[in-house]
């Protein structure tokens, strides 16, 4: 046996026996050497990423990820079932958190898929077809969570803060996400794509994670912000708020069409130069 491997397997053999030194040492302790094993190739860098990602979520809790609030696609279940649709389709989103009056009063989850019965069934009611939400607080541990979305087959939670307001909610992708990297969907961007694509009516269909510099260049621009480097991150901080699918922007004479987003980042979008005014 190779002197690196067996001194690597001794190492980790000792975190078997009782120590002294404290949980969060030993942790430190354990990842440090299976770094080590993974420069060595006795692991590879996916299987380290996942056994970090795997103590992460035993020391985040809610409130590190939940999606907040602010930017959430909520439904009102007192508007038209035909407006509820237009919304749904607009934020492309698989569930959505239902309120009544207030948007702290969540009185249950749509699926989005349950709006198909609506063209069968002439006594549709969205009531009669919500799901219940489950409400946690900001304090509970990723760990816990995930064990509860398994266990009761739950794919989504309403976060609640100290004074029993929503504070936003949270997914089993999101907490998942934390161990295996970003899950990506039929709808989420094709990285190995171009940032910048030139499409056939003189529009450019561009990544949000394009930096700012790249998108200066291509559009003629000169966009700028203190600490922010992507076009994303640039257009959300112009609005205050991540702009929604569909919507419109105009900065400095060009205008940008959202074409793919998702409650906390832009995806894709269309970037059109506007007409001098004469």
């Amino acid at each position: 046996m190779p002197e690196i491997q067996k001194t690597l397997l001794e190492r980790l053999s000792e975190f078997l026996s009782p120590e002294p030194s404290s949980p969060a040492e030993q942790r430190r302790d354990l990842i440090n050497t299976l770094r080590e094993a993974q420069l060595e190739g006795l692991i590879n860098a996916d299987a380290l990423a996942m056994i970090e990602g795997v103590f992460q979520v035993g020391e985040l809790c809610a409130r590190d990820i939940l999606v907040p609030r602010a930017q959430l696609d909520w439904i009102d279940v007192n508007l038209p079932i035909s407006q509820i649709i237009t919304e749904v389709i607009a934020a492309a989103h698989s569930r959505f958190p239902v309120f009544e009056g207030s948007r702290d009063k969540v009185i249950g989850i749509l699926l989005a898929k349950d709006l198909l019965r609506y063209s069968a069934d002439a006594d549709f009611q969205l009531r009669d077809w919500l799901r219940p939400a489950v409400f946690i607080p900001e304090s509970k541990r990723l760990s816990v969570l995930l064990r509860d979305f398994r266990d009761n087959r739950n794919h989504l939670a309403v976060v609640v803060d100290e004074y029993g307001g929503i504070a936003g909610i949270i997914t089993i992708e999101d907490v998942l996400e934390q161990i295996v990297g970003d899950i990506e969907d039929e709808f989420d961007v094709d990285e190995d794509a171009d940032n910048i694509i030139q499409l056939d009516n003189e529009a450019l269909r561009i990544k949000g994670i394009t930096e700012l510099e790249q998108v200066n260049a291509a559009l003629g621009s000169h966009f700028h912000l203190e600490n922010i480097e992507t076009i994303a991150g640039f257009i959300s901080q112009h609005l205050g708020r991540v702009p929604k699918l569909g919507e419109k922007v105009q900065i400095a004479g060009i205008e940008f069409e959202i074409q793919r987003a998702d409650s906390r980042q832009i995806h894709i979008l269309i970037a059109r130069r506007l007409p001098s005014e004469t």
